[in-house]
């Protein structure tokens, strides 16, 4: 005996679907990258859809919407593990990277809380150097400490590049009280937060769009910016965006020092 389904129960299931599979081709027009259950979640807070990850995967997988992952980019890892944020300006980490566009590269530097995945600071340019980095984390500082930094136990965590090694870079952390943490050599999780958020950038912002020229790009960065903070839903935070474990943690009764 034949289990088929019925061809017009099929059918009614699709009609069914139709506006979930709008939706979802809305969101995988803006975030090529996005797998099923970063869409899943912004079905549920953007669109308001009482929607499963088994549903949203299916539709996915019958219109050929699924991200599939490149097996042959992934890092080999070491054991060595990184510092684990447990509060909002804990751990800091900084990094850059660029973009070339027709009138040159852009160097993008960019300062993330571990805890909360919020950018507090960047700066993008056609230079980098230890003043530009020093741009971002100062940007950072006025943020999120505005009667100073000192007293509050910031560290920062980077590479072993030439910007956050430079004397003068180094000098000014030790002036702040913000106490520097390198990473170790041929490690790429010692500052995994950081720059997998360089990838999101990249696949979120910079490679969705031929810029003209490098003031545009650095403009739309500032914008991108902005919406992350307050629209991406992070996965690692339970699908709530940075803006809002933020607002939630500084929510919660501190005890009295």
């Amino acid at each position: 005996m034949r289990s088929d389904k019925p061809r017009g129960s099929y059918n009614t299931c699709r009609l069914k679907n139709l506006p979930i599979l709008t939706c979802i081709k809305e969101l995988k027009s803006r975030h090529p990258f996005w797998g099923y259950r970063r869409i899943t979640a912004n079905l549920k807070a953007r669109y308001k859809l009482d929607v499963s990850y088994n549903r949203v995967y299916r539709i996915m997988q019958e219109n050929d919407l699924l991200y599939q992952k490149n097996q042959q980019l992934r890092a080999v890892r070491t054991p060595k593990d990184k510092p684990r944020a447990t509060r909002p300006n804990q751990f800091w980490g900084i990094d850059m990277t660029k973009i070339l566009t027709p009138t040159g590269w852009v160097y993008i530097t960019i300062v993330l809380d571990w805890f909360t995945k919020k950018v507090v600071g960047y700066h993008a340019g056609q230079q980098s150097k230890a003043a530009d980095c020093f741009s971002a984390l100062d940007m950072g500082l006025n943020l999120q400490f505005p009667n100073g930094v000192r007293g509050h136990g910031l560290k920062l965590v980077s590479d072993n590049g030439c910007q956050p090694t430079s004397v003068s870079f180094m000098r000014a952390c030790v002036d702040l009280s913000v106490e520097q943490i390198f990473t170790s050599y041929c490690n790429p999780k010692g500052n995994a937060d950081t720059e997998r958020f360089m990838r999101t950038l990249k696949e979120e912002c910079c490679w969705l769009c031929d810029w003209n020229n490098a003031k545009e790009l650095e403009e739309e960065i500032s914008r991108w910016i902005d919406a992350y903070n307050a629209e991406y839903l992070h996965s690692s935070l339970g699908y709530i965006s940075p803006n809002e474990k933020e607002q939630a943690w500084n929510k919660i009764p501190k005890l009295a020092a």
